[in-house]
């Protein structure tokens, strides 16, 4: 039976989102492993996403809290707000009560990845402190370490990402992920599949 890989995010203007097609890419690449693409729940309304020139949201699903039942892992993404996960992503993290009180996602590995809008904006704050909502549902967070090799010392051009997961800047919303940080996030998705694919076939 597949591993099945839930990579699910929240993305306002669509950097998120563009390092989380490219981490799909990634699970995908691994054998016996097969990745699904989920959003949670804009909690702005149109209005306001209107205002702020958000564009409109794609055709990817809406996941509901229950849904994670049905997967072997996850990757999260989302943006930063002011160092912490965004908004939305923390609603629906507080919404799933009902799989914490039965522990239902304890022992599944997951990982993070986000966008920043600036280098000092929460690049490692925002991960780590994003770590608190996988512990008290007993998951096992799987960061990437340096296993991306020489990417991970590059100091020529902008990178996003971290130990902890792949990322990206923003900035005032122009910028969009580069080649580097997207082989960061295609990596991460490889090697997060392979670490879950080992766990499920252990079990």
């Amino acid at each position: 039976m597949a591993t099945k890989v839930y990579i699910v995010y929240y993305s306002t203007y669509g950097h998120v989102e563009k390092l989380a097609h490219e981490i799909k890419k990634g699970a995908d690449s691994v054998e016996g492993v097969e990745a699904k693409l989920w959003q949670v729940p804009e909690t702005l309304t149109p209005e306001v996403l209107e205002k702020l020139g958000a564009p409109p949201k794609s055709d990817v699903p809406v996941i509901t809290p229950n849904e994670l039942t049905e997967a072997d892992g996850f990757l999260f993404g989302f943006p930063t707000r002011f160092g912490l996960m965004a908004a939305q992503f923390k609603a629906f993290m507080d919404a799933t009560g009902g799989l914490w009180r039965t522990q239902a996602l304890a022992g599944k590995p997951a990982g993070i990845f986000y966008s920043t809008a600036s280098q000092g904006g929460g690049q490692e704050t925002t991960p780590l402190t994003s770590i608190t909502q996988l512990v008290h549902h007993g998951m096992m967070f799987v960061p990437i370490g340096y296993t991306f090799g020489g990417g991970m010392f590059e100091m020529e051009q902008v990178k996003g990402g971290s130990p902890y997961g792949a990322g990206t800047f923003a900035g005032d919303g122009t910028r969009q992920p580069t080649d580097l940080e997207l082989a960061q996030a295609f990596h991460q998705g490889k090697y997060f599949a392979a670490i879950a694919k080992k766990l499920k076939s252990s079990q």
